[in-house]
C-alpha cells in the first residue's frame, strides 16, 4: 500500500488550482458533489471579501475514479479559478508576444494597477523574504502562490480524506471559537453542530456571535482586520493511531505542522494547550475510569484533547487553531519598496477580507483529516477499502479484550500448568509502585 500524501499547484489568479492525493485505497465511493461541500463552507462566513461573489468553487475529479468508486491511484482534482479570466495578460503562462508586452505596458502607464507590477511589500505578508528568497523583482510572483486561495485545493482533497474517514466511523467538524477577542461561552453553545455550520461563522454561541460579528464591523469600518480562534473536533478515533517511538511519528506532532501550515494561522493547542500552564498537575491530567462494556477506556475528562504521547487514547481529537489578522489591509499600514528600499507611505493593496476564522477552521479541518488519513493508512493500510475495514475491526478487537496478566521476568513458560504450577500475578497490582523517574 502507498502511503498517504498530496501535493497542490496553481497561483490565486491562475487559471486553475490543482491537487493530487496518493494512497486513496480502492473501493471508496466517491463524488464531485461530496467535496463541493466542504468547498462552499470554506467560502462562506462574516466578514469575506469580494472574490468569494466570484468564485463558486467545484472539483473536478480528472483521475483516480471510474464509475463514482476510486482506483486505488493517484487521484486528479481541479478548482477553476473563474477570476483568471480578468487576468490572462497578467499571470499569462506563456510568454507574451511583442504586441501583447505593450499593451500591457501601456496599462500600467495608464495606472492599472493589475498591470502594474508589485514592488511595496505587505507588513505582515510573505511578499518581502519571499521575493528575496527567489530572487523576484515583482511581489506577483510571490504573493499569487502565498494567497490563502491555494486551500482552496487544500480542502478539496480534505473531501476525499473526509469520506475515507468517514467509512470507518470517523467523523470532524470545526467551529468559531472567538473573534477580535470575543470568545464562545461553553455553558451558552446551543446550536447543534448543523445549526451552528449555518450561522454567519459557524459559532455555536449566539450570543457570543453576534458580539464576533460587531467586532468585524468594527475592524471594517476601521479598513482593518481581525483574528481570532477556531477549533476542529474529532470522533471516532480508535485508540492507538501515532507513536511515542520517534519525533516523526508522534500524532501530536503531525497535526500541529499541518494546522500551522495554513497561512494565516500562528498557533496550535492540543485541548487544554496554553492553558495547562496555568493549572497544577491534578487539575489538567485526566483521570482514567477504567475499561467499560466493548472495551472502551473512559477518561473522566478530555483536556489532553484525545492524545497522550503523541497517541490517539480513545477521547475526541481537540485541535485549536490561532488565526492572525489579515495581512492586507483596506488602509494599508506604512512599508518599503522592494527596488529602491525606501519607505512608503502604504503597502500594496488588493481585495482583502475582514476576518477568515469560519473559513480558516474549515481549512483546518481538512489538514487534519489529511493528516488522519495517512495515519489510518500507515496503521491499517490495504489495496481496498474494504481491506483498511478489516484490519481496522481486527485492531478494535483486540484491543476490547483484557491482555494476558505479565509476569516478573517475562517467562511464564518457566511455570508447568500441567504440573499445577500457576504463574503468580505481578506485584503492583492496584499500587502506585511503578514510575518512569520523573521525566515524563
Amino acid at each position: 500500500m502507498t502511503a498517504f500524501r498530496f501535493l497542490t499547484a496553481g497561483e490565486s489568479h491562475g487559471p486553475t488550482l490543482g491537487v493530487t492525493i496518493e494512497g486513496v485505497p480502492a473501493g471508496l465511493a466517491l463524488s464531485a458533489d461530496a467535496i463541493a461541500v466542504d468547498l462552499a463552507r470554506r467560502q462562506r462566513g462574516y466578514g469575506r471579501g469580494a472574490r468569494q461573489a466570484i468564485e463558486q468553487d467545484r472539483a473536478e475529479i480528472l483521475a483516480g475514479v471510474r464509475y463514482g468508486v476510486t482506483l486505488g491511484s493517484p487521484i486528479l482534482l481541479l478548482v477553476r479559478n473563474r477570476d483568471w479570466e480578468n487576468w490572462t495578460q497578467v499571470m499569462a503562462v506563456e510568454p507574451l508576444d511583442d504586441e501583447a508586452a505593450a499593451v500591457l505596458r501601456e496599462a500600467a502607464l495608464e495606472g492599472n494597477k493589475r498591470a502594474t507590477p508589485v514592488t511595496r511589500v505587505r507588513p505582515g505578508h510573505a511578499d518581502l523574504a519571499g521575493a528575496l528568497k527567489y530572487g523576484f523583482n515583482d511581489v506577483r510572483n510571490v504573493l499569487e502562490r502565498a494567497s490563502a486561495r491555494e486551500t482552496a485545493a487544500r480542502v478539496a482533497a480534505g473531501g476525499v480524506a473526509r469520506a475515507f474517514l468517514r467509512e470507518l466511523g470517523i467523523e470532524t467538524w470545526s467551529f468559531t471559537a472567538e473573534v477580535g477577542g470575543v470568545a464562545a461561552d461553553p455553558a451558552n453553545c446551543t446550536r447543534s453542530r448543523d445549526e451552528a455550520d449555518e450561522s454567519p461563522l459557524r459559532c455555536p454561541d449566539p450570543t457570543a456571535e453576534a458580539a464576533m460579528i460587531a467586532r468585524i464591523d468594527e475592524a471594517r469600518s476601521a479598513g482593518d482586520t481581525v483574528g481570532g480562534v477556531f477549533e476542529v473536533v474529532v470522533h471516532g478515533l480508535p485508540i492507538g493511531l501515532g507513536s511515542y517511538v520517534h519525533w516523526d511519528r508522534r500524532l501530536d506532532g503531525a497535526l500541529a505542522a499541518a494546522v500551522m501550515s495554513i497561512n494565516i494561522v500562528k498557533g496550535v493547542e492540543l485541548g487544554l494547550g496554553f492553558e495547562q500552564t496555568r493549572r497544577f498537575g491534578s487539575n489538567v491530567h485526566d483521570v482514567i475510569e477504567g475499561r467499560a462494556e466493548g472495551g472502551l477506556w473512559i477518561h473522566r475528562s478530555n483536556n489532553a484533547g484525545g492524545l497522550t504521547g503523541g497517541v490517539t487514547n480513545g477521547e475526541p481529537l481537540v485541535v485549536r487553531g490561532a488565526v492572525k489578522p489579515i495581512s492586507t489591509l483596506a488602509r494599508p499600514l506604512p512599508s518599503a519598496d522592494l527596488i529602491t528600499g525606501e519607505a512608503v507611505d502604504k503597502a500594496h493593496y488588493e481585495r482583502s477580507d475582514i476576518s477568515v476564522v469560519p473559513a480558516a477552521g474549515v481549512v483546518a479541518e481538512a489538514m487534519v483529516m489529511l493528516t488522519l488519513a495517512g495515519f489510518v493508512v500507515e496503521k491499517f493500510g490495504g489495496d481496498t477499502l474494504d481491506d483498511v475495514k478489516a484490519a481496522l475491526a481486527s485492531y478494535r478487537a483486540r484491543i476490547a479484550d483484557a491482555p494476558e496478566p505479565p509476569v516478573a521476568g517475562g517467562r511464564r513458560d518457566a511455570f508447568d500448568e500441567t504440573a499445577g504450577e500457576v504463574a503468580p500475578a505481578h506485584g503492583l497490582t492496584g499500587s502506585d509502585e511503578a514510575g518512569s523517574g520523573g521525566d515524563d
